[in-house]
């Protein structure tokens, strides 16, 4: 699909999104009604598989799932076969790099609770409103400078302040200074550097 003809379908679909957007394949962005995706200047979006030679999985997925929700994307951004899905807010800085299959999710997906989810399951359970309380959500902020590797997730309420780097396949939970360097599962900081 020619980059422009996509542009035009993000614009019909309320996405707002700045200069010089790049996008290498084609992603799916999907914007509820209600919500709102803001993405920054000069950003770019692989969704190929020869885009980014870490071996994408998939397409990058860009997400509000209900009224309300928001996903705000900083300018000069770089995202590679990403998801980044909210039920609430996700927030990312300025020149930020998201690595190969990244997983960005504000929320649960599903209550945790057994009895819970199977009343969903059932299709007995209250009308959505009281669902969707079932469901843990957290706002997600990501500061500017940071490096995400590839296959890591971060989780929901995580902080990550400026110039903080995860490492590859971490899982990350928590609130993390800026310059922090973040490994592991559970995710745990080994070192600080500069977050300029």
């Amino acid at each position: 699909m020619n980059s422009n003809w996509f542009k035009l379908i993000l614009k019909l679909n309320k996405v707002s999104f700045g200069k010089d957007l790049l996008l290498k394949g084609v992603p799916f962005i999907f914007n509820k009604k209600g919500a709102s995706i803001r993405i920054g200047n000069r950003c770019t979006i692989k969704s190929s598989f020869l885009s980014n030679l870490v071996g994408l999985y998939q397409k990058t997925i860009i997400v509000t799932r209900v009224p309300g929700a928001q996903i705000v994307i900083g300018n000069g951004v770089g995202i590679s076969g990403a998801t980044i899905y909210a039920r609430k807010k996700i927030t990312i800085g300025d020149n930020t790099c998201i690595g190969g299959n990244v997983k960005i999710l504000d929320n649960d997906f599903h209550p945790v609770e057994t009895e819970k989810r199977n009343l969903l399951l059932s299709g007995k359970a209250p009308e959505s409103g009281e669902r969707m309380e079932w469901i843990g959500t957290k706002e997600i902020e990501i500061g500017k400078n940071c490096f995400i590797g590839c296959n890591a997730i971060i989780l929901k309420g995580t902080k990550l302040g400026d110039g903080c780097v995860v490492g590859a396949g971490a899982v990350v939970s928590g609130t993390f200074e800026p310059g922090s360097v973040i490994v592991g599962n559970p995710a745990r900081v080994i070192r600080k550097q500069s977050a300029e």
